[in-house]
């Protein structure tokens, strides 16, 4: 069964980007394991990638995007509970390369979640005013990535 890309409402796909992005941390963690790169080396950009962009979309999420839905969907619990569980992960300091497997693997399904699930939830009870007042306040620069090391090459 081929899985069709979602019609993503204007509002929403500058965070659909963001989310093309978090794919992308995945896939260089992945690359980076299989060129067996250092762990230390995928940390420092994992966490640079955390702190810069990760942090600041989860909360646009939190704020701005979830708060569309009641507080007690089951589908916004879920989504905060994998923001939780993804700031402890890049909080871990014990074991990178166990650590960065968790993330690699936990981030991409959130991903999915929210792209397959969540978003198109929000989109189908939306007002049109929320969506532009998301667009409003949402206003991407320009994604920036840290090239200083790329491993995943």
């Amino acid at each position: 069964m081929e899985i069709k890309p979602q019609k993503r409402h204007k509002a929403l796909q500058p965070l659909s980007r963001e989310h093309h992005h978090g794919l992308l941390l995945s896939w260089k963690i992945r690359s980076g394991f299989s060129k067996n790169i250092e762990p230390k080396r995928m940390r420092i950009y994992a966490d640079w990638f955390f702190k810069t962009h990760l942090i600041p979309h989860f909360k646009m999420e939190e704020t701005h995007i979830f708060t569309i839905l009641e507080n007690d969907n089951e589908l916004v619990k879920k989504a905060l509970a994998d923001h939780r569980r993804l700031k402890r992960l890049f909080a871990e300091t014990e074991d990178d390369a166990k650590t960065l497997s968790k993330i690699e693997e936990e981030l991409e399904q959130h991903i999915r979640f929210e792209e397959r699930i969540l978003f198109p939830e929000i989109q189908k009870v939306a007002t049109e005013a929320q969506m532009l007042q998301i667009e409003e306040i949402h206003n991407p620069e320009s994604f920036e990535d840290k090239l200083d090391d790329e491993f995943w090459r």
